[in-house]
């Protein structure tokens, strides 16, 4: 046989589902344009990450022959042990009670690599093709290209300055189940806390009705909730909102995952899930298939860090850097776009994300006049677009991501400022 020609490689469908097209984009323009100050990366303030605390930390695991050893050896699946007694504690502190008053113990904890790991492994566990999770418009879309990845479908439900809408939660649920389609619908997923990409976070009230209209759904199978709560210790001002995961008064409706990449580091990448108990079993198999369990060494040095209070020290520091960038980026806003025409966005209270809306005919795709005005001018956003569920042409196509977590407050001011021209060319080329 002839070795001259190289015969095609058969990706599953799988691999065609799960491409990667816009962060690849991303990525590819902020190497081919190093000028560019990018609103569009997600990634955290480098000043932020904690050298000195994470070297304490790992000088404490490694300070005895047993405690390295132990961290240094594989782990288990669901986590360290010593993790997620610290866990425990730390996730009753969020919900202002104590351990004991949880209504669960560490046994329905996990320690995961980010939250984003949990997020896939409840995507892999519970849907099949053709299945439906319902989830806000606009969502996280790396957790849209998760369901996309399974082959579920999305339904998209709309949200304004008070997060998703239960009206419209349960009127989807209403037509799917007209459809003859209820038994397909597996989870709502809801972002409660300072939304990536809007910002917005969800209202008390509004946490308690969601959980409640899964609750009323749940007929012949349980309808669970994923509450995604990256974000919750980034708050800078604002009403402090219980968990939707507090309303589970069962414990068995109501997914809990977080992480610590945002609050103190992406690259020790330690995340956790709170799950009713039935799920644990299922999510550890599927987790032991893929890993055998996260970094052990890691789980070790956020344990430590958890323990000896430094966590919370530096929680403290970061809170109040990102509130300086939130507030400069709210600044460049008002003082750049104020005077444009149709032009609003979204003042969060906490996370690392504005939400802008231009007037519906400017679009901002990667293939708009306006995409590559800006970065004619160097400066880069996330297309909002990119933000949402469901088939592309029913997007809307005139909205922005635009991220303060990496720049400088006074970059960030310039960004605004740049970006704000670009939006005045369009308009003026479009008048």
């Amino acid at each position: 046989m002839s070795t001259s020609t190289k015969l095609p490689l058969i990706l599953s469908e799988r691999s065609h589902q799960t491409r990667d097209l816009a962060i690849s984009f991303l990525m590819q323009q902020g190497v081919e344009n190093p000028q560019c100050l990018s609103l569009a990366a997600g990634l955290v303030d480098p000043q932020t990450l904690p050298v000195q605390d994470a070297l304490q930390a790992a000088s404490q695991v490694l300070s005895t022959e047993e405690s390295g050893r132990s961290a240094l050896q594989y782990g288990t699946t669901q986590g360290s042990l010593g993790l997620r007694s610290e866990l425990l504690n730390h996730f009753a502190s969020l919900e202002g009670v104590e351990a004991k008053d949880l209504g669960i113990d560490k046994h329905q904890l996990i320690a995961t690599t980010g939250s984003q790991q949990l997020l896939s492994l409840v995507s892999e566990v519970l849907f099949d093709p053709g299945d439906i999770c319902l989830v806000a418009g606009p969502t996280y879309f790396v957790f849209a290209g998760n369901l996309t990845g399974v082959g579920a479908r999305s339904v998209t439900i709309p949200v304004d300055d008070y997060g998703m809408q239960p009206e419209a939660l349960n009127a989807a649920l209403e037509q799917i189940d007209s459809m003859q389609e209820l038994h397909r619908v597996k989870m709502i997923y809801v972002v409660s806390y300072y939304d990536n990409p809007s910002g917005v976070c969800v209202a008390t009230e509004r946490r308690q009705q969601i959980v409640e209209i899964a609750q009323k759904w749940s007929r012949d199978h349980r309808i669970l909730v994923l509450e995604d709560a990256a974000y919750r210790e980034l708050q800078y001002d604002g009403e402090v909102h219980p968990s939707l995961w507090s309303f589970d008064k069962s414990r068995d409706h109501v997914i809990y995952t977080q992480t610590f990449s945002k609050t103190f580091s992406p690259g020790i990448r330690v995340g956790f899930g709170v799950l009713p108990e039935d799920l644990v079993t299922p999510i550890c198999d599927r987790k032991g298939n893929e890993d055998f369990g996260s970094s052990n060494f890691n789980q070790h040095l956020i344990a430590e860090t958890l323990k000896s209070g430094r966590y919370t020290q530096h929680l403290q520091n970061v809170r109040e850097g990102y509130r300086q960038k939130r507030d400069s980026m709210l600044a460049a806003a008002k003082k750049y776009f104020e005077d444009l025409p149709g032009v609003s966005w979204i003042s969060p209270h906490g996370g690392l994300y504005v939400w802008m809306s231009l007037p519906e005919e400017i679009a901002t795709g990667f293939d708009s006049p306006l995409f590559k005005e800006a970065v004619a001018n160097k400066v880069m956003y996330v297309p909002g677009e990119l933000c949402y569920a469901g088939p592309v042409e029913n997007r809307p196509k005139h909205q922005m991501r635009l991220s303060y977590g990496v720049l400088t407050p006074e970059k960030i001011t310039e960004a605004m400022k740049r970006l704000a021209v670009s939006v005045k060319n369009v308009m003026a080329n479009n008048a």
